[in-house]
């Protein structure tokens, strides 16, 4: 599958950002900077193929233990493909699609 790649955003390495990615952070009013928090900050979970950053209520709490306020990030995930490109940007708080699944057991 091939992705174009539009603009790059600075973590602790560069991913890459869909032009779909781009327009979704901005049609939501999420910026660069709260992009990079969520990145720093969230949990990791691995969906189809995808890794898919969040910030859930547990991080929010976890840090603001530590002094670091994530309020606003709440409910933010950042979808990465396989190679490394920012593919979209959302905000959900309802996580329990992340949550692995019970795989049925056939006889």
């Amino acid at each position: 599958m091939s992705t174009s790649i539009h603009r790059t955003v600075h973590v602790d390495d560069y991913y890459a950002m869909t032009k779909h990615a781009w327009e979704q952070m901005c049609g939501r009013g999420l910026s660069p900077d709260k992009l990079r928090r969520a990145l720093s900050f969230g949990r990791i979970a691995h969906a189809r193929g995808a890794t898919i950053y969040v910030v859930g209520r547990k991080e929010v709490e976890r840090f603001r233990r530590k002094g670091i306020d994530l309020t606003d990030l709440e409910g933010i995930q950042v979808v990465c493909s396989e190679e490394g490109a920012i593919m979209t940007v959302y905000r959900n708080r309802d996580l329990r699609r992340l949550k692995p699944r019970r795989r049925r057991r056939w006889h």
